[in-house]
């Protein structure tokens, strides 16, 4: 992959920055809204299992007075051989009960507080049962009902008690356990209701920033295939049309030196080559200012200095370039556009101001790039100012050319104080990203 292609993922270290941070945060966000959920979800749990151990026991309790209710009833037929029949059917149900209770809380949630009483009181019940119910059995058999209904009292009711005071500290845990759960998921609510806003925010920040930040690439690789392709015209166009003048220029010459001196055609002769003379310095200045600054490397303020020797000014004029701030790379375009409009701005000087001193200067501010043309010239008629020279589109350039980098123009000039040209372009459009302070303050004399 070519190095051009790999600078399209270059999006900035300061945007880089910020896209992670966002991308963090939302990610941060989704797994505090995830670890929420699961906290959620442990406490339902750790709820119904409290639920079902209460219901466990509350069956227990309601079989125990239900297996009491129908031994009593058999005791009271005093049909000993019922009693024995029954009795061991209504063991094997009771057993079965605490089996019941005992899978329930063998699948309770792991956290959840069981009453170590519960597996004592289940405990007791299995090794209590069968002696006692073999005691009434045997009591039966020899008709002594009023002992069996003595054992029953004896033997069973402090078994419904225990269990009844084991269902009431269940009752008081599991409202505990409501009121802990209940306050728990109030407070899930209340930081869910929080980091789902803020992870919306993020996201639709995070998704603007990126899609920002493409658009911004997008504009930019437009910005260096539109140098690239003005910098292919200027050339195509100086080895083909201003060659072929160069060369027609030349033939003109060797033919005009051919003519005798007193020839009519010797003036016509002069005054094309003076014409062709003209196009060719006017096509150069053309491609000068369509062709892009002749280096990377060069500066702005360099290329600048060098504009009087181009025009051919001969020293009209002092002329010099301050440099005020630390220089930056400028993107190619806008260095260009900035170049072509002060490159106008100094020409008009020297043509038309009849100034005895020119100065440029080139400020690179934080937040903007500045560039002022100053003459103590005789200033520009405002009907020239506001409407351009017929004919001539310096100013109406200079201006279309600011529009397209979105920068700001303005001109002041009067006859006692001469003209300023002033160009300001935001820092964001001017200066390359991540580019770094060059120079310090200097001035370029010519």
């Amino acid at each position: 992959m070519k190095a051009s292609h790999l600078d399209f993922f270059n999006i900035g270290s300061r945007l880089a920055v910020t896209f992670i941070v966002l991308l963090l945060l939302i990610l941060g966000g989704n797994g505090f809204l995830i670890w929420q959920f699961h906290l959620a979800q442990r406490q339902t749990d750790r709820l119904s299992s409290v639920n079902h151990q209460s219901i466990a026991v509350l069956e227990l309790q309601e079989y125990l007075l239900l297996f009491h209710q129908q031994m009593d009833e058999l005791a009271r037929s005093r049909d000993a051989t019922r009693l024995i029949r029954e009795t061991g059917q209504l063991r094997q149900k009771l057993l079965d009960q605490i089996a019941k209770a005992r899978d329930t809380l063998a699948h309770s949630a792991s956290d959840a507080s069981i009453d170590p009483a519960f597996f004592s009181t289940l405990d007791g019940i299995e090794i209590t049962l069968p002696s006692q119910l073999d005691a009434i059995t045997n009591l039966a058999r020899t008709d002594d009902w009023e002992a069996v209904h003595l054992r029953l009292g004896n033997e069973l009711r402090p078994v419904e008690t225990l269990t009844s005071t084991l269902v009431n500290n269940i009752d008081q845990s599991v409202a505990q356990e409501h009121t802990r759960v209940a306050a728990n998921m109030r407070s899930m609510q209340r930081r869910i209701l929080f980091i789902v806003p803020a992870t919306a925010i993020a996201t639709f920040l995070c998704a603007t920033l990126f899609g920002w930040a493409i658009t911004r690439r997008i504009v930019e690789l437009r910005l260096e295939e539109r140098v690239s392709e003005r910098t292919r015209i200027a050339r195509e166009l100086h080895d083909t049309l201003l060659q072929g003048i160069i060369s027609v220029s030349m033939q003109l010459h060797i033919a005009e030196e051919k003519l005798p001196e007193d020839s009519a055609a010797r003036p016509l002769f002069m005054r094309s080559l003076q014409l062709i003379q003209e196009i060719i310095e006017d096509g150069r200045n053309a491609l000068r200012g369509f062709r892009s600054v002749d280096s990377d490397l060069e500066d702005l303020e360099r290329a600048l200095s060098r504009i009087p020797q181009d025009l051919d000014t001969h020293g009209t004029a002092d002329f010099r370039v301050v440099v005020e701030g630390a220089s930056r790379v400028l993107r190619p375009l806008v260095r260009d556009e900035v170049y072509s409009i002060v490159r106008e701005a100094i020409a008009n000087a020297f043509r038309h101001s009849r100034a005895k001193t020119i100065e440029v200067v080139v400020e690179y501010a934080p937040r903007e790039l500045r560039l002022s043309v100053r003459d103590n010239g005789c200033g520009i008629d405002p009907g020239v100012l506001q409407r351009g020279r017929d004919g001539h589109w310096g100013l109406a350039g200079m201006r279309e050319r600011a529009e397209r980098i979105d920068a700001k123009l303005r001109l002041l000039s009067s006859g006692a104080s001469g003209t300023e040209v002033d160009l300001r372009v935001p820092g964001r459009i001017a200066f390359e990203s991540g580019s770094l302070p060059r120079t310090s303050k200097s001035v370029i004399k010519l």
